[in-house]
């Protein structure tokens, strides 16, 4: 009877007129109603979509020249970091999940930033032993790990890259020397953020001599990262990790005003990308694929999909609050799992495997046979490879400046690569016309609790725990689309949101990106403000959840694979764009 009742609740308020909403759809489509998406892109031969226009043109001109995806992804990465300094650049890092055709190998590379080897569990923590408050972590040196994006894409150039290394850094060069125009989202961060006028190098950059915020429209030059890019264009990568940028980028660190940091040149020198085993569960007859610890992404994902599984989500669809109970009490039971076992297996021991094995999902997933909202959630316990471990849970704070780009080539070889700077403008240092990471926030700012360890607890050389999701979904060992999404921990959730919509609901990519964002990580369940989503709230709060709403501004790029050709579509709430041929 509960469901009944709910579900009839539900059609009236679905039924009812918006009022003195309606107006404002009509002029601005995107900010209320369901988000208006810009449709699908077709194409032939190959495809690229990133965040930013003139990134995705940068890779589609490596294409059109017979380029590899890693090739366009270096052009377009490139770019990014320029256009869109806020989420991604040479100072941060990324994950990459790569397929290639001709060997029909799946892999995935870790671009993941470390941990100084001169920090201590204590790094986030006051003399009292007590955890710093975010901000007053992360701007400043304290906040700043290893950079990897340079290392990264030299080292996936030199597997699977086409065209000459110094030809994929010109588009970029050519922006930087010539001024781009700012976009009206890079001028609304830069007003909103008052760190930036905390450090000289973003002072400088980002604001006028009288210190006014960029304005959108105007012609921004970055003569430094012009000069930085033709640095490594000339003599790789090594020329970011010794010598003189490499010392600027440790000093810049070390004597960060008020919150200097412990990098050091030795952290740069012996930085390694790792090549990983993705992590694939299968779905639906499908297997969604992705990177593995550090990062959280797949195996969250992937828990909260096998939980699903067994549920007819299709037949709820995606107006139904029991669809809606069902994935966020799912995202819940995965996220307890997360926050207590999730973090760089290099360092801690993981019940990987056991997370995402069929028969632990399966009891999981019974857990969500009830009518309503689970009252609470806990970690499960996953079997072990090994002897078991018990951690502290962890709640460390991850915030959404990132970015995705998502590539198939000529030649049918396809990337999902999620990269990041982590909180906006990260730790708001600049170097060589870069920014540089707040990466290390990532970390738990508690060691342990009670004598307890927390698994994703700061210890030298490990790499921060991440949520980004960079994924491959592949049938029959080919892959069937490639996506992903910047959004800090709501990374999860908004992938897991795109494939339901696509995969159990029938929608096309633009119409599953476009739908509104509607997830839960820990008690809440959030609900993207402005949306015809709102409409469910009173009945999620009949079901026993605390119902929060707020902006959502998820960035999934998709590009989706079939033998007719391939078909990509760009998130309507940021600037991106898909381009193929």
């Amino acid at each position: 009877m509960r469901r009944i009742a709910i579900s009839l609740l539900v059609f009236l308020l679905l039924a009812a007129p918006v009022g003195a909403q309606q107006a404002a759809d009509a002029q601005a489509p995107e900010a209320a109603g369901t988000i208006a998406g810009r449709g699908n892109v077709t194409a032939r031969h190959w495809m690229v979509a990133a965040a930013n226009p003139l990134a995705a043109e940068a890779g589609a001109q490596m294409l059109r020249e017979g380029g590899s995806a890693v090739d366009a992804m270096i052009a377009t990465q490139l770019v990014l970091g320029l256009v869109e300094p806020q989420s991604s650049g040479l100072g941060g890092g990324a994950f990459l999940v790569y397929w290639d055709r001709s060997s029909g190998r799946l892999t995935s590379f870790d671009g993941r930033e470390t941990a100084p080897l001169a920090a201590t569990p204590t790094l986030f923590q006051n003399a009292s032993g007590e955890p710093l408050g975010f901000m007053e972590a992360v701007v400043g040196g304290r906040s700043v790990g290893t950079p990897a994006i340079p290392r990264l894409l030299e080292d996936a150039h030199r597997r699977h890259g086409r065209l000459a290394w110094a030809r994929l850094f010109e588009p970029a060069i050519a922006l930087a020397e010539n001024g781009f125009i700012v976009s009206p989202r890079l001028a609304g961060l830069v007003a909103q953020d008052a760190g930036l006028k905390r450090m000289p190098g973003t002072r400088d950059y980002f604001f006028t001599p009288d210190g006014a915020p960029l304005a959108a429209g105007s012609l921004l030059k970055n003569p430094a990262y012009a000069a930085t890019l033709r640095l490594l264009a000339r003599e790789g990568a090594g020329a970011f990790y010794r010598g003189e940028l490499a010392a600027n980028i440790v000093r810049t660190v070390r004597e960060a005003p008020g919150n200097p940091g412990v990098l050091a040149m030795d952290d740069l020198a012996t930085y390694r990308v790792k090549e990983r085993e993705p992590i694939c569960v299968p779905y639906r007859g499908l297997d969604i694929c992705g990177m593995g610890p550090p990062s959280s992404g797949a195996l969250t994902l992937g828990q909260i999909l096998g939980m699903l599984e067994p549920y007819d989500i299709n037949g709820l669809g995606p107006d139904s609050p029991e669809a809606w109970r069902l994935i966020a009490d799912a995202s819940r039971l995965a996220f307890a799992d997360r926050g207590r076992y999730m973090a760089d297996a290099d360092f801690v021991p993981m019940p990987t495997r056991g997370l995402v094995a069929r028969d632990y999902l399966k009891a999981r997933g019974k857990l969500l046979r009830g009518d309503d909202a689970l009252p609470e959630v806990a970690p499960g316990r996953p079997k072990w490879d090994h002897a078991r471990l018990d951690y502290a849970d962890d709640s460390a704070l991850e915030l959404p400046s990132t970015t995705q780009i998502s590539i198939v080539d000529g030649e049918g070889n396809v990337l999902s690569m999620t990269s990041t700077i982590e909180n906006a403008f990260g730790s708001r240092l600049m170097v060589g016309g870069f920014l540089l990471n707040n990466e290390l926030t990532d970390f738990s700012f508690k060691s342990q609790e009670d004598g307890v360890p927390v698994a994703n607890r700061v210890e030298p050389g490990k790499r921060p725990r991440s949520s980004m999701a960079p994924t491959i979904v592949m049938k029959d060992g080919r892959p069937v689309l490639a996506l992903g999404s910047p959004g800090s921990s709501q990374i999860i959730g908004y992938v897991a949101k795109t494939l339901i919509a696509h995969i159990d609901w029938g929608m096309d990519l633009s119409q599953a990106i476009a739908s509104p964002n509607v997830l839960a990580r820990f008690d809440a369940v959030e609900i993207e403000e402005g949306t015809a989503a709102v409409r469910l709230a009173p009945a999620l709060e009949a079901l026993g959840f605390t119902v929060k709403q707020a902006p959502m501004t998820s960035g999934v790029q998709a590009i989706g694979i079939t033998p007719e050709g391939l078909t990509g579509a760009a998130d309507p709430r940021r600037e991106g764009v898909a381009i193929g041929q």
